[in-house]
C-alpha cells in the first residue's frame, strides 16, 4: 500500500450551518401548512354562517310573501299564523343598523334585534335567546321539539324607510332587514364578520 488517503471530516461551523438551513427548510414548510389550514378552516366557517344568513333570509321572505298575500287594511291577524308573525315582527324597527367597523371584539345583539326560528317560521323577539358566539357563528335548535335554543353570534335588525313628502315616493315603503354574524376564528386578530341585507316592500293602507 502506497498511502493512505486522509479525508476531513466536518468542521462545527458546517455542521451547524447545515442544520440551521434544515431548520429554516422545516419551519417554513410547517408555516406553510398551517397558513393553508387556517385559510381552509376560515372559509369552512364563512360557508357554515353564510348558510345559516341565507336559511334567516329565506323565512323573512316567506313571512313577507304570507303577510302581502293575507294583507287587508285595518284587520288584526292571528299571531299564530306566519302573517301574525310578520307584524309582530315589523314592530321592532331601529333607526339604524350597527357596524363593525373597527371592532377589536364582536358586539352583542342591540336591543330590537331579533331571529328567527327558521324551522318553525317564528319570531324570536326576546334579546335572552341572542348569545355571543362561544365559537362559530350558528343558531341551535331542539331537535325533539324545533325548539330555537339561542342564536350565537348571529342577529337581524330591522331597518324602515325614512317617510318621504314627495307623493310620488310614498308608495315604496319598505324595511331593510340587515342579517348579521359575528365571531372569533382561530388564527384572526380581528372578529370574523359576515352580513347581508334583505328589503322588503310593505303594501300601503
Amino acid at each position: 500500500m502506497l498511502g493512505r488517503v486522509h479525508q476531513r471530516g466536518d468542521t462545527l461551523i458546517e455542521v451547524l450551518f447545515a442544520f440551521t438551513v434544515f431548520s429554516l427548510v422545516v419551519v417554513s414548510a410547517i408555516s406553510i401548512m398551517n397558513q393553508g389550514t387556517v385559510a381552509a378552516q376560515r372559509a369552512l366557517e364563512t360557508t357554515l354562517v353564510r348558510s345559516e344568513i341565507d336559511a334567516q333570509a329565506t323565512t323573512l321572505r316567506f313571512l313577507h310573501d304570507a303577510y302581502v298575500a293575507k294583507f287587508q287594511p285595518g284587520i288584526a291577524y292571528d299571531p299564530a299564523t306566519p302573517a301574525g308573525q310578520w307584524v309582530a315582527m315589523v314592530a321592532t324597527t331601529r333607526a339604524q343598523a350597527s357596524s363593525f367597523a373597527g371592532a377589536a371584539t364582536c358586539p352583542g345583539a342591540p336591543s330590537g334585534s331579533f331571529i328567527l326560528n327558521t324551522a318553525t317560521a317564528q319570531f324570536v323577539g326576546t334579546n335572552t335567546k341572542l348569545q355571543k358566539a362561544t365559537g362559530i357563528a350558528k343558531v341551535t335548535y331542539d331537535t325533539a321539539s324545533n325548539g330555537l335554543i339561542d342564536s350565537q353570534g348571529i342577529w337581524i335588525e330591522a331597518i324602515r324607510s325614512v317617510a318621504v313628502a314627495d307623493v310620488n315616493k310614498q308608495n315604496t315603503r319598505y324595511i331593510d332587514f340587515h342579517i348579521l354574524g359575528c365571531w372569533d376564528s382561530p388564527g384572526h386578530g380581528a372578529p370574523m364578520t359576515l352580513g347581508t341585507i334583505v328589503r322588503l316592500y310593505e303594501p300601503r293602507t
